[in-house]
């Protein structure tokens, strides 16, 4: 898919990921609906990218405020790329030290935003690209899902999240099949652990901690790294259905 004069829509699109991955894409010609619930970083990323990025509010996990954030794109014109990389964690063992067992509501709430979330946005966005007129090649769109290295290894405390994650990777194929006659690629990137405001919070020698189990480069993920990978993906016609680790070949502990 040409990024150049693209449509593109971005959820958690206001910081981290998300926002580097919009600054990538409009960099290269694209214009950008910067989703997210943060309307004083969406807005001011808008603000700075001018004309060639709107911002709408709204939850992922909202049928009538996603709509509403793919008819704003469709305004703009064909909606032609969208990514997805709103998304929440929180740490909770599935029986805690004291035989408390894992709150039912807090594991709901990862899934509702994280799986259920990102399937909202993938079925919305493929039904506005299936109505697009295709290209020369018959390709209508791409959807770029985000999961984790928890998918795959999740670590202690992290039985919500990797659940929610693994159900990402689980669904990248099956969509990408029921979408191939529509022209519409899916893929799933599963970053490892990146310098995002949410590690930003940690303590210095946290974060170092962090970056030393990375082999190599034995650092943190750049947000721009991420988002090259997503400017790979849409232009390269014969990914799809794929599910890529960006993470310096970590493998998580257990803990």
């Amino acid at each position: 898919m040409e990024i150049r004069d693209s449509v593109v829509l971005v959820t958690g699109g206001a910081s981290g990921l998300g926002e580097a991955t919009v600054r990538q894409l409009v960099a290269s010609g694209a214009r950008a609906v910067v989703v997210d619930q943060n309307a004083e970083r969406g807005e001011a990323l808008a603000a700075e990218l001018g004309g060639a990025a709107v911002f709408v509010r709204a939850d992922v996990t909202d049928e009538a405020q996603v709509r509403a954030a793919v008819e704003s794109a469709t305004s703009m014109g064909p909606l032609r790329v969208a990514v997805s990389c709103a998304g929440v964690g929180w740490a909770a063992r599935t029986v805690d030290k004291e035989g408390k067992p894992h709150d039912l509501a807090l594991f709901q709430k990862v899934i509702a935003v994280n799986l259920v979330g990102t399937f909202n946005v993938l079925r919305l966005a493929a039904a506005a690209m299936s109505a697009a007129p295709a290209r020369d090649d018959g390709e209508r769109g791409v959807v770029i899902n985000t999961a984790s290295v928890a998918a795959y290894d999740g670590q202690i405390g992290q039985v919500a999240y990797a659940a929610s994650k693994g159900g990402v990777v689980a669904m990248t194929l099956p969509a990408a099949r029921d979408l191939s006659k529509a022209g519409i690629r899916v893929c799933t990137i599963a970053p490892g652990t990146f310098d995002t405001p949410m590690l930003a919070m940690l303590p210095e020698a946290a974060r170092a901690a962090l970056a030393a189990g990375i082999p190599f480069p034995g650092r943190l993920g750049d947000p721009a790294e991420y988002a090259r990978l997503v400017h790979h993906i849409v232009e390269n016609r014969y990914l799809n259905g794929e599910v890529i680790r960006l993470d310096g070949a970590l493998r998580m502990p257990p803990k």
